[in-house]
């Protein structure tokens, strides 16, 4: 592949909210100050290397849609992985993102044995670099392919068979490496097969074990080789196991401190996965910040009439304008990003098609960060929060927090003060008319 793939598309610029070009941004302006920062030093935008390179547009009932040369089933599979490559940051350059995220099996074939892998992709790392020093693009994060070969079919880290355990732990260490290697900003663990498809032949207790016990390697390895990023965990509650043990990000942090690993790991939150575990993107979003686990997000939506990670790109401003205000109030992402983890539909199968999709997610998050800038320079919702609460800054309350007091002693003051408190409407309507009012 000589010539360029997207020849067709030119640098993607910003035209304005009243552009009607397909191929240009309406809101989201790189250079543009919120709050303080660049909407590009605020969103750290990121494409991903496996939907958008490594998947033909095929699903169980039928054969792919999409124009992807570079997936063949014969031919030198090296040479062709560079010719991903090419393809890959020729969009990135063109489309303005300043990282990209990988799994190791996205960027290089496994060959006949993991020295082979390992050379594969340690091979596409040396190209990587040049790639990287010319463009000026960056790793948001790296991660390791545990759930796709045939191997993995009962997990990595949770794995029954020592093995294949071992084998997974020498995987994501190379995978950790080279993350380090090209300057990742965080190391991502997905585990889409750390669960169990049924509990009959499951021991829960062991693979919890199992999977603590990996995350603490993870953790020496990080701190060994001198890694600055932060380790994210992505909850996903089921899909491909009936049931993923890092089920939603309230479940991850009660893992962590029971063993003894908060502080050490953060969470990777990806709106489709809240979807399927029931919750909201804002509840998700809410939770992790609530709990100062953040790390970054994988940017798209599910559908809720499906049952299934359907990896939409995001379209709707008023839910991520709630997601984008919870971040700024926790003071925004740090060596996180957007992640566009994202797949375009079957029947779009033009190469600009591509772009489209991510211009619109762009945009979207944009936009939402606009809205949510202004409702924090406004603020009323928090001072609507505070007020609400206000009464835990008295005296009663302080002396509840700080342990002052018991049961006997509240009872007794309640008894003795004749106390008889009324409900305080939670103006939910009003909070969301306002709401409305900057969407």
């Amino acid at each position: 592949m000589t010539e360029q793939f997207f020849k067709n598309v030119n640098k993607i610029q910003f035209e304005g909210e009243n552009s009607t070009n397909p191929l240009a941004f309406r809101y989201y302006d790189e250079n543009q100050v919120v709050l303080g920062k660049t909407m590009k030093e605020h969103l750290r935008f990121s494409a991903c290397y496996w939907h958008n390179f490594c998947w033909t547009g095929s699903d169980i009932f039928g054969a792919g849609t999409f124009d992807r040369p570079w997936i063949q089933s014969t031919g030198n599979q090296l040479e062709l992985a560079e010719q991903k490559a090419k393809a890959a940051f020729e969009f990135l350059e063109k489309l303005g993102t300043p990282y990209f995220c990988f799994h190791d099996a996205d960027i290089a074939p496994e060959g006949n044995s993991l020295k082979e892998f390992h050379a594969n992709v340690d091979h596409m790392a040396d190209i990587f670099e040049k790639e990287m020093a010319r463009t000026g693009i960056k790793l948001l994060w790296g991660t390791a392919n545990l759930f796709s070969n045939a191997r993995f079919c009962a997990g990595g880290s949770t794995n029954p068979n020592p093995d294949l355990y071992a084998y997974a732990a020498a995987q994501v260490k190379h995978a950790m490496d080279v993350t380090h290697r090209l300057g990742g900003e965080n190391y991502v663990l997905w585990g889409g097969r750390e669960g169990y498809d049924t509990l009959l032949n499951t021991n829960l207790k062991q693979e919890g074990e199992q999977y603590a016990r990996f995350l603490k390697m993870v953790i020496e390895h990080k701190h060994k080789i001198g890694f600055k990023g932060k380790l994210l965990i992505e909850p996903k509650p089921q899909e491909p196991t009936k049931h993923q043990y890092d089920y939603d990000t309230a479940t991850v942090v009660g893992f962590l401190h029971k063993h003894g690993i908060a502080g050490e790991i953060h969470v990777n939150i990806e709106a489709n996965h809240a979807t399927l575990a029931g919750h909201s993107f804002h509840h998700e979003i809410a939770t992790a910040c609530a709990e100062g686990i953040l790390g970054s997000v994988d940017a798209n939506r599910g559908d809720m009439q499906n049952g299934w990670d359907t990896d939409q790109f995001p379209n709707d401003v008023a839910e991520c304008t709630l997601v984008m205000y919870e971040i700024l109030k926790a003071g925004g992402l740090d060596t996180g990003g957007f992640n566009f983890d994202t797949k375009l539909r079957r029947q779009s199968c033009e190469r600009d098609d591509l772009f489209i999709g991510h211009i619109g997610g762009m945009d979207t998050m944009a936009k939402s960060l606009l809205n949510a800038a202004k409702m924090i320079e406004d603020s009323p919702l928090s001072q609507f929060v505070e007020q609400r609460y206000s009464g835990w800054k008295g005296e009663l309350g302080q002396s509840i927090m700080s342990g002052d007091q018991s049961l006997e002693s509240l009872s007794k003051l309640v008894l003795e003060n004749d106390i008889n408190p009324k409900q305080e409407s939670g103006r939910q309507e009003l909070l969301e008319n306002i709401v409305n009012r900057y969407v």
